[in-house]
């Protein structure tokens, strides 16, 4: 372990040097055990196991490993995950991929599972610290490229983890042409209005060695925006909502988001689809040179707003939704009778599955389904406040 990874050792991917250690380690962990056999039901798991322990490094794991498995992923839970845009990756630079955030596990998953395709580099992953609830769950995200951001902790300790982090991206990017991907925010935005977060580029920018503004510059930031058809976890979105509701306070428990995990990686998500965008360099230089910190991270959350929404992929259920929630037609030349009739037996299938919510109400239901059209029809209407309001 060289210099920098002893510094970064608590958050950073495995060096390639402990990969043997680490995996042999893992293989013998139970709750690995039981999540293979679960996600791969018919695998005969001690030659899964062999295969695993020939492999020495993590671009193999994810070539003969990984690359693999989401294949199968992709075509037995989607419709085809597709990609443009892949022209304005510089295959000699490390970017820094900021996209909305849709799933917990698959954002970036299927987002390496295309660079893989296009012969592209993959990226390292950032992962939260509260979803690593096992430590052989942070030993396989670590194995699999992915570095940790610190969630829950103290004032003190939280800026001290921010910087920590924002060093070892800018290492990443600028020290090893690693490319590497975020969330544009702390979690995912329940009702799909997707909105970058500005305490997250200040984040990016803590670390570096000149000002602000060029810190931001240095990390090629690179806006991606993904779209899935369906959302697994809609009608536990609308669940949580309800529950807030109900009561302001209401929190997820650790099994909400492992099953979060579950069902995002495992049901069906329809078609998948990613928008590369271009760097925000350009921008970032036409900023004016007087911008103080806070209006300079509001400015670059604007431009990745732009970006983003104005690169998502528009399904006819996204029309639908927002039809039915506007009581209009105005899209209806983009979907058929069909089309309704399934949306809305997707919608009653979906939320038939809100079983432990005591004394539903008929209230309760129609909030539930506002909430999953909402969901639906965000992506739409921020896509066409971005054809108005974005810079071309």
């Amino acid at each position: 372990m060289n210099k920098e990874e002893q510094l970064f050792n608590d958050i950073c991917p495995y060096p390639d040097s402990m990969f043997h250690e680490k995996m042999e380690h893992l293989v013998k962990e139970p709750g690995f055990e039981h999540a293979v056999k679960w996600v791969l039901p018919q695998v005969d798991f001690q030659e899964f196991c062999k295969e695993l322990l020939q492999v020495q490094d993590k671009e193999t794991f994810q070539r003969k490993i990984m690359w693999p498995f989401l294949e199968m992923l992709a075509a037995k839970t989607t419709s085809g995950v597709t990609m443009d845009g892949v022209e304005n990756i510089d295959c000699s630079k490390a970017y820094t991929f900021i996209t909305n955030h849709r799933d917990i596990v698959l954002d970036t998953s299927f987002l390496n599972l295309c660079f893989l395709r296009a012969g592209l580099p993959t990226t390292e992953v950032a992962i939260g610290s509260n979803l690593l609830i096992y430590e052989w769950i942070s030993d396989l995200v670590r194995l699999n490229k992915s570095f940790i951001v610190k969630r829950n902790l103290p004032r003190a300790k939280a800026l001290e983890a921010a910087s920590e982090l924002s060093a070892y991206i800018h290492y990443a990017v600028s020290d090893r042409r690693q490319s590497v991907w975020i969330a544009e925010r702390e979690g995912r935005s329940k009702d799909s209005s997707d909105l970058a977060q500005d305490s997250l580029i200040k984040m990016l920018g803590l670390a570096g060695e000149h000002d602000f503004h060029d810190n931001l510059m240095e990390i090629n930031l690179m806006p991606v925006s993904i779209s899935y058809e369906y959302d697994p976890n809609d009608y536990l979105k609308a669940r949580e909502f309800l529950l807030k509701r109900r009561n302001p306070d209401f929190k997820k428990s650790q099994r909400d988001d492992l099953f979060s995990m579950e069902t995002g990686l495992l049901q069906p998500k329809g078609r998948v689809h990613y928008t590369v965008g271009n760097t925000l360099t350009d921008e970032l230089k036409e900023l004016p040179n007087d911008l103080d910190k806070t209006s300079i991270a509001r400015d670059v959350c604007q431009l990745i707003d732009c970006q983003i929404h104005s690169g998502f992929k528009i399904f006819p259920i996204n029309y639908i939704a927002y039809d039915k929630l506007h009581d209009t037609d105005e899209f209806a030349c983009h979907y058929n009778a069909d089309d309704v009739v399934g949306f809305e037996r997707y919608i009653d299938e979906q939320l038939a599955k809100v079983e432990d919510v005591p004394d539903l109400t008929a209230d309760d239901m129609a909030y539930m389904q506002k909430m999953m059209l909402t969901m639906y029809a965000n992506p739409l209407k921020n896509k066409m406040s971005a054809s108005r309001y974005c810079r071309k």
